[in-house]
């Protein structure tokens, strides 16, 4: 599951179930029931205990595509990493945010975790490079 592209379903305050498309990071350690997840409807990072929903058929696994990173590196290949390292990202209205690269995820490594130091979310970013 981890590393994968999902369908979560989840109830609305008006009754019906709504579909959100997302990506299982990573198994939270300590609480191994628990898993980070992000969806592209809300690029934060989300904890939520996934095994009922998957169970109760309200999370569906969505088929690999063909785009996969891991699959392309090559067995002990060295993939550069951003943790540690200051960001700034540049808001639409023209407004800059100052952050930190805070966590690479092991299972899709073009994806961080950056904690921006005006909140207090925790975002999540498929980084690519550009040339």
């Amino acid at each position: 599951m981890i590393g994968k592209a999902v369908e979560h379903m989840f109830e609305t305050e008006e009754g019906p179930k709504e579909e959100w498309r997302g990506m299982v990071l990573a198994r939270a350690p300590i609480m191994t029931s628990w898993f980070y997840i992000t969806y592209e409807k809300d690029p934060v990072l989300y904890m939520y205990q996934l095994l009922d929903d998957y169970k109760e058929g309200d999370l569906r696994i969505l088929p690999d595509c063909n785009d996969n990173m891991a699959s392309e590196r090559e067995p002990g290949e060295v993939v550069d990493s951003l943790v540690g390292k200051q960001v700034e990202y540049a808001k639409e209205g023209g407004g800059k945010r100052s952050g930190m690269v805070i966590h690479q995820v092991e299972a899709k490594p073009s994806v961080y975790f950056i904690k921006f130091n005006d909140d207090f979310h925790i975002y999540v970013y498929d980084l690519v490079k550009t040339s």
